[in-house]
């Protein structure tokens, strides 16, 4: 930049002395000006080539998680958007305690961060309550409309847009798919936190879809990965014949210490996502993850372009796996 100043500078200083009398008072007032533009414009340029976005990440999950910001970096990446270069992540994670989200949610917006990006309904929720002028990125969520997040699906409106997995069809789903692989099972486990707004709209959807299955569904609170342990004897006692697991940053980071549980108390499981499956449970039905918070990418890219987050319509996954 130095150099170009230098360049323009001799190059003016050319003009000048080529001229003379009334004309150059003329010509040096022009070329004064235009290389004052010339230095500024140049400026300006290479302030705007610096500029580097701070993206937050909130999540109620441990770091590093294996999925969703890992494929974050990876998304943005492939978009020309690098760490360290043009953007900066600002990681906050709850590691399983949902109440520390509306905490965390302050932090970034204090940082004033371009963009947050969440992974789970409750990370959602604080983020939202958090801010109405930041953009939010729904990494990974269930039904942001159930829960009060956006006014639609097609029309988000405010400052929020991004993903949903469709949680409470899907639920439906694994139930019909637990039963055809397990044709006895009659009573199935389903853990959860209620901390998790999320929570109560897919019990209430999946009690009317096992009753139609002719399925008894034993809910068990799980409000800390501490809580396993008493709640898989409260499973016990219940009799139940199977675990099902919906999607729930808490209960995620814990998958581990969840499917050994399960495999001790012989309890089959059906999960959202490979890595419950990866970590010891029978099987799973979901969309995949990572793909889901790599798409959670193109919307930060779209925004830190110049588009309104409410001008973009939540996606829904269209592909499942086991």
């Amino acid at each position: 930049m130095m150099r170009t100043r230098s360049v323009l500078f001799d190059l003016g200083m050319g003009v000048i002395a080529s001229l003379g009398g009334m004309a150059v008072r003329l010509t040096v007032t022009k070329a004064l000006a235009a290389l004052a533009l010339l230095l500024l414009g140049g400026s300006v340029a290479v302030e705007a080539q610096q500029k580097v976005y701070r993206i937050g990440v909130l999540s109620g999950g441990s770091q590093p998680s294996p999925t969703a910001p890992s494929s974050l970096r990876e998304g943005l990446r492939e978009l020309g958007w690098v760490e360290g270069k043009n953007i900066l992540l600002e990681g906050r994670f709850a590691e399983g305690r949902q109440e520390r989200l509306p905490e965390l949610a302050a932090e970034l917006v204090h940082l004033k961060v371009d963009v947050i990006v969440t992974f789970g309904t409750t990370a959602a929720v604080a983020a939202k309550r958090a801010t109405s002028t930041i953009p939010i990125v729904l990494g990974v969520i269930g039904d942001p409309v159930r829960v009060g997040l956006v006014a639609s699906m097609a029309r988000p409106g405010g400052n929020i847009t991004g993903n949903s997995l469709i949680a409470p069809e899907l639920g439906v789903k694994r139930l019909e798919l637990l039963k055809e692989m397990i044709p006895s099972v009659r009573r199935i486990a389903v853990p959860y936190d209620p901390a998790n707004p999320a929570a109560a709209a897919f019990r209430n959807e999946q009690d009317a879809a096992a009753h139609s299955l002719g399925l008894e569904l034993h809910h068990v609170e799980v409000r800390h990965p501490d809580d396993l342990e008493a709640a898989f004897r409260a499973v016990t006692l219940a009799r139940a014949d199977a675990l099902l697991v919906f999607s729930d940053p808490m209960l995620f980071s814990a998958r581990d210490r969840m499917m050994q549980l399960a495999l001790k108390h012989r309890l089959p499981s059906m999960s959202e996502g490979k890595e419950f499956t990866e970590a010891g449970g029978l099987t799973s039905y979901s969309p995949s993850l990572p793909a889901v918070a790599r798409r959670a990418a193109v919307f930060i890219d779209k925004i830190l372009r110049g588009t309104r987050p409410g001008d973009l319509p939540i996606e829904q996954p269209t592909k499942f796996s086991w």
